[in-house]
């Protein structure tokens, strides 16, 4: 067999819906709630933050919502995404085990995060917003959010969490060179800022902070709305688009998928590509094992309790029945910006609670070694959040060896690692540790 395997859609093939898990869940999601109320969250609650169209979606019961077209130009500069097989990977783990990866990191900003940032700039374009503030880990979603609202000739600011913003100075320059303006967080330029800066000059940030940043700004400048990169409803739906694809091109491949994953953090790759197989669990009874793999310091899934919880640090957000590790949780750094959030989505947690998936927590220098390890086979170099489906994927086709199992394994490579250079320069130094600040 050809070491290079690629199952590609054509553009007409690209789904031109996407697909809501909210329609098939056996039990129904318990909502937000009013941070002052404690009742449920109604939707002009939600118009501060969102457009209506956004908060239509949040809340819809509706089993497939249509893409705009104008949405389906913009995803036609990269989708469909190619699913490849990882032939090369195989056979130096010597598994009897088909693995195949779904790879979203050919979109322009590198990553999953323009899926759900394309339509997100677009609603709020023609609903008359004028900037989108928002927060980001590691950059991806921040490059993403600035890349869409180039496109829809929106301003954009960035809060970037403070640790990512200077481990990462390539992602904040990406976010730069489409337009946007990016501040370190905690920054001076919000009041909650400067009181995380004032209790402790030194902080390294967390997406829980700027979170609020962001949704503070967005508050207090007129012609502002929020978009957020994870978590929430309307992310998971426009993320879909992943697994929607990955179904047809499995069946492309003529096979079907007895393992599913995909990285952690908010929930918003996992989702991807993990809702339409969920679906096939639900209601068709199928087998699929789907496996959540998080970072062993930030574990929301494996050690997190399932409550309602605020998802950012000031506790400006609604409360979200999540599994949390707390809205104060200041998780250690961690070269995986991206997955450094206190919480997980309501939607994942539920599946979780149902039964429906798995979850894994990987330790940092075990998601290098395999990151490295996938870069010298499959020659792509992936994002460190990235690096952890694909070291869950390595441990489950190793188990098919042990066992003699030849099980059909596919995961989700949600970004390429070139901007995360620095990271793969500490580990390959020798410099990095499992937690806490590098040697």
């Amino acid at each position: 067999m050809s070491d290079n395997v690629q199952f590609l859609l054509s553009a007409d093939e690209m789904p031109k819906s996407w697909y809501n898990l909210l329609a098939d869940f056996p039990e129904q999601l318990p909502p937000p709630l009013h941070p002052g109320t404690r009742e449920p969250v109604t939707p002009d609650l939600m118009f501060a933050l969102f457009p209506e169209a956004i908060v239509a979606q949040e809340m819809s019961p509706e089993r497939t919502i249509d893409i705009p077209q104008e949405v389906r130009d913009v995803y036609s500069l990269y989708r469909p995404t190619p699913l490849i097989r990882a032939v090369r990977l195989e056979k130096a783990l010597q598994t009897p085990a088909h693995i195949y990866y779904k790879y979203e990191g050919v979109s322009p900003a590198g990553s999953h995060k323009p899926n759900t940032a394309i339509p997100q700039a677009f609603y709020n374009k023609i609903a008359g917003t004028k900037c989108l503030a928002s927060e980001t880990g590691a950059g991806q979603w921040g490059s993403s959010l600035a890349f869409a609202c180039s496109v829809f000739g929106l301003e954009c600011t960035i809060f970037m969490v403070k640790v990512s913003f200077d481990q990462k100075p390539y992602r904040k320059l990406l976010i730069q060179t489409y337009g946007a303006t990016v501040h370190g967080s905690p920054s001076t330029q919000t009041e909650f800022g400067r009181k995380v800066l004032a209790e402790d000059p030194n902080s390294s940030g967390s997406l829980g902070i700027a979170i609020s940043e962001a949704i503070e700004h967005t508050v207090k400048t007129p012609g502002t709305k929020y978009s957020l990169g994870s978590v929430l409803n309307h992310v998971c739906l426009h993320q879909s688009i992943i697994g929607q694809e990955a179904i047809k091109q499995m069946e492309m491949a003529g096979e079907a998928p007895d393992i599913i994953i995909g990285c952690a953090g908010g929930g918003s790759n996992f989702a991807g590509l993990a809702f339409p197989f969920i679906a096939g669990k639900i209601k068709s009874g199928k087998s699929y094992r789907i496996i959540a793999a998080e970072p062993a310091s930030c574990p929301s899934l494996t050690e997190g309790e399932l409550r309602y919880d605020f998802g950012d640090t000031a506790q400006l957000t609604p409360l979200l029945l999540m599994h949390t590790l707390g809205h104060d949780f200041m998780p250690p750094v961690i070269h995986a910006g991206g997955l450094r959030y206190h919480g997980m989505s309501p939607m994942v947690s539920h599946c979780k609670k149902l039964g429906l998936i798995d979850a894994v927590a990987v330790p940092q220098m075990k998601v290098f070694q395999s990151g490295i390890q996938f870069a010298r086979t499959e020659g792509i170099v992936p994002a460190p959040e990235s690096a952890h489906a694909i070291a869950a994927a390595i441990d489950e086709a190793i188990r098919c060896r042990e066992e003699n199992r030849k099980q059909v394994i596919v995961f989700n490579l949600s970004g390429n690692g070139l901007l995360d250079l620095a990271a793969y320069d500490t580990y390959l130094s020798g410099k990095m540790h499992e937690t806490g600040a590098d040697i």
